[in-house]
């Protein structure tokens, strides 16, 4: 006699069972504010994150909110699965991050996030002043390097200007590979340092970060930067953005704004603001940087779908 059919039988309701009295990971009760994070280092993050987290979960008992974890994600899609499945309700993002969260998850934008005292900042596009480039335009059949695939000013930024002007974007092997005669070749360098190095010693034509980090010694060394001109900078946009999911409970994200809002003025979050990234103030989104962030928007979700 064939057993098979009814083993088959008695295995899928063996399962059935199994996912019924072990479902998967569900939200978190309500009284659990979960913070999440897009992290290639968690143990790192979580100290930053915790004494923040800690300080706002003391003053939102009053929501019904008495504890507070931490979620780490290994990248955007996962953050997206998070909030959509309700496992996280605050995200700290960069602001392209940020958008990418808006658009394919439904997070809404609580507050912009200031750091070290500045609020927006914009990319610089530089090149050594022997390479002949002087516009974008001469990056045809040229290479660039950016800093990883999480930056706003070193990636989703350039990246989506070079689209908007219909230039192919073309992922290198290495330093020593070319791109097409009419596309961009790019490269991930990790760091800011790395790449003003690899500019510097010629292994690619160009680069991009923010103006902060090309204000930056320790960045962009003097030694480099006297062989250096920047051919291209934009328009400021948003440094950094708190961001709720779209369903949360109304009374917690406005209790949460509330509560950040004003740690920059109280004395007994001084010290978890600085561990929280030297953040200096969360501010209102207001219809400027409302604007800024529906170009990041337009941008970031281009970059995805063109490119990656």
């Amino acid at each position: 006699m064939d057993l098979r059919p009814f083993l088959g039988w008695l295995m899928s309701g063996v399962l059935s069972a199994l996912l019924v009295a072990f479902p998967a990971q569900a939200a978190e009760p309500r009284n659990v504010l979960v913070l999440g994070r897009i992290s290639d280092d968690p143990k790192a993050h979580y100290e930053q994150l915790k004494p923040l987290l800690d300080y706002v979960v003391a003053r939102m008992g009053d929501v019904g909110i008495t504890e507070g974890r931490i979620l780490m994600a290994r990248d955007v899609q996962q953050m997206q699965s998070y909030l959509r499945r309700g496992r996280v309700d605050w995200v700290t993002e960069t602001a392209s991050g940020a958008m990418l969260l808006e658009a394919r998850a439904g997070a809404r934008t609580l507050l912009l996030t200031e750091r070290n005292g500045v609020s927006r900042y914009h990319t610089v596009y530089f090149a050594r002043r022997d390479s002949g480039i002087r516009s974008l335009e001469d990056l045809r059949g040229r290479s660039i390097v950016f800093q990883n695939r999480q930056s706003t000013s070193a990636y989703f930024v350039p990246a989506a200007e070079l689209l908007d002007r219909h230039m192919k974007l073309e992922i290198l092997l290495s330093p020593r590979d070319a791109p097409e005669a009419n596309s961009v070749g790019y490269l991930f360098a990790r760091s800011e340092l790395n790449i003003s190095s690899w500019v510097h010693k010629r292994l690619v034509d160009a680069g991009a970060m923010s103006n902060l980090d090309w204000e930056s010694t320790r960045r962009v060394p003097p030694s480099f930067k006297r062989d250096f001109e920047i051919f291209r900078e934009t328009p400021p946009f948003p440094r950094a953005l708190e961001m709720v999911r779209g369903d949360l409970d109304p009374r917690v994200a406005a209790r949460l704004r509330e509560v950040l809002a004003q740690a920059s003025t109280d004395p007994a979050a001084a010290d978890a603001m600085r561990q929280f990234f030297r953040t200096t103030a969360f501010l209102p989104v207001d219809a400027q940087t409302r604007a800024e962030l529906d170009v990041l928007r337009t941008g970031a979700v281009r970059v995805v779908a063109d490119v990656e």
